[in-house]
């Protein structure tokens, strides 16, 4: 608030009534004429710091945090060692949201008044708002910045081991990038996926107007028989269309059979109570299984990494593809 005391100023009574009448208004929250009277006593004795503090005062109450500042840079500058010009400095700042500069600001008012428990409290709470926007920029960009690539690279070469030459695998691996960053941008703008597979179909043998390259699999996890019903059209689909991989997505939270995130041993699930979706790559060599968790982090969705599960353990669907022998020696 306004100070009661003139401190350092050097004017006389009729400067010091101007400055009552201000802080007299400050008080009853009328800023606006608090700063009208400031004004008139600046005028009067323009190298009082305490007028300029409490100007200072009244203008970020009306929210005019340009000219606050600078009646705050003008305190400091007057009396560089009285700790409220840091103090209002750092209040502003703080309201332009310029954390790291309002911390700095508050640390030095602490240097020139060790003793002081409102800035002690303004340092605790701009620490922790200095952290926590520096984390939600992080979520963001995480949220933004999508990039599946590198969180599959070791999969790059067992590919290669499996397939040999990089033409016969980099679409394959392209098109699991492709469908696994769909459904973590789809998660993180309304906190689900819809359960489909992707097809990489032949561009050359599939009959595209006969097949598409999604199938919706809504149904498929509510009883053991429309579990059985939709890998027998899935796996009649992939024959059919030609396709040369899938890539199957599905919400944990819609399935009931089967829940393979239940059993003990080695069935033993290891990722807790967390809502996400799993992400299966189905193709004649090779076969893969992930979970993408989710969280909330600064009030926005999250996805983490892709944890790599036991597809043995854990298949959401049965293999989809007839198995051949590996095309490397």
């Amino acid at each position: 608030m306004a100070e009661a005391e003139v401190g350092s100023g050097k004017g006389g009574s009729e400067d010091m009534s101007l400055k009552d009448k201000g802080n007299e208004f400050f008080k009853a929250g009328n800023y606006l004429k608090a700063a009208a009277l400031y004004t008139q006593a600046i005028k009067q004795d323009p190298s009082n710091p305490t007028l300029y503090s409490n100007r200072a005062a009244a203008f970020l109450n009306l929210v005019k945090l340009n000219k606050a500042l600078t009646d705050a840079e003008t305190t400091i500058t007057l009396n560089p060692q009285w700790e409220k010009g840091y103090f209002r400095k750092g209040c502003i700042l703080e309201a332009m949201e310029r954390y790291d500069d309002a911390l700095a600001a508050f640390q030095m008012a602490l240097q020139y008044n060790p003793q002081s428990s409102e800035v002690a409290r303004k340092i605790k709470r701009l620490s922790q708002l200095a952290k926590d926007k520096m984390r939600a920029q992080e979520v963001q960009n995480l949220r933004s910045n999508v990039d599946m690539t590198k969180s599959l690279e070791t999969l790059k070469s067992e590919m290669s081991e499996t397939y040999g030459a990089e033409d016969c695998w980099k679409d394959m691996f392209s098109f699991l990038v492709e469908s696994m960053e769909t459904a973590v941008k789809s998660w993180h703008e309304t906190s689900k996926v819809d359960p489909k597979v992707y097809f990489l179909l032949d561009k050359e043998k599939t009959q595209t107007d006969k097949y598409a390259p999604v199938v919706n699999i809504d149904k498929a996890f509510e009883t053991p028989h429309t579990h059985s019903s939709c890998f027998s059209y899935l796996r009649q689909y992939a024959e059919d269309s030609f396709a040369g991989a899938a890539c199957l997505v599905a919400p944990k939270s819609i399935i009931a059979y089967p829940q393979v995130w239940k059993g003990q041993g080695s069935r033993k699930w290891r990722h807790g109570q967390h809502d996400g979706f799993f992400v299966q790559f189905e193709s004649p060599l090779l076969r893969k299984l992930w979970f993408i968790s989710s969280s909330n982090e600064m009030g926005k969705t999250l996805c983490r990494d892709p944890e790599v599960l036991d597809i043995g353990v854990h298949e959401v669907l049965p293999r989809l593809f007839k198995e051949k022998l590996s095309n490397s020696s």
